[in-house]
């Protein structure tokens, strides 16, 4: 499988064992290719999400499940609209597994803020796009 996403050559171990066969963000992202979906995308974005823009929309839910996994702190990058793009920096080692749906855009990951797990999970709707994610990590897992 070819990585596109930043910090894919990051060697970053779990801090538990709750998913089999995961064992670095890669192995985390190949898992996730086979669970991002439509649902599991903001409504807004629903419609634009696509098997070729999988990480649409996905970049909250999948930093909080990144951070279950490896630990670490989860950050955003403001965007308009008072949205943020969150990532996952652990050890001082910065990976992206969304970072994607950019395209070629730069992103700048130098001014970002530490994201609030329970700030995001405030938002029902954001907390069962979550849940759903993990469910499908778990059920490709075989956990």
């Amino acid at each position: 499988m070819s990585y596109r996403f930043k910090g894919w050559e990051a060697n970053i171990l779990p801090v538990n064992n709750e998913y089999k066969g995961i064992n670095s963000p890669k192995d985390l992202y190949e898992a996730l290719t086979k669970c991002w979906c439509a649902q599991t995308s903001p409504p807004r974005m629903r419609e634009k999400w696509s098997p070729a823009n999988m990480t649409l929309g996905q970049c909250s839910i999948t930093a909080f499940l990144a951070q279950d996994i490896f630990g670490g702190e989860v950050y955003g990058i403001p965007l308009p609209g008072g949205f943020f793009h969150c990532f996952n920096v652990v050890d001082g080692v910065l990976f992206d597994l969304t970072n994607e749906q950019f395209g070629d855009e730069t992103l700048d990951y130098n001014n970002c803020y530490i994201q609030s797990r329970r700030a995001h999970f405030d938002n029902p709707e954001k907390k069962e796009r979550y849940e759903i994610l993990k469910s499908r990590l778990k059920e490709i897992t075989g956990c």
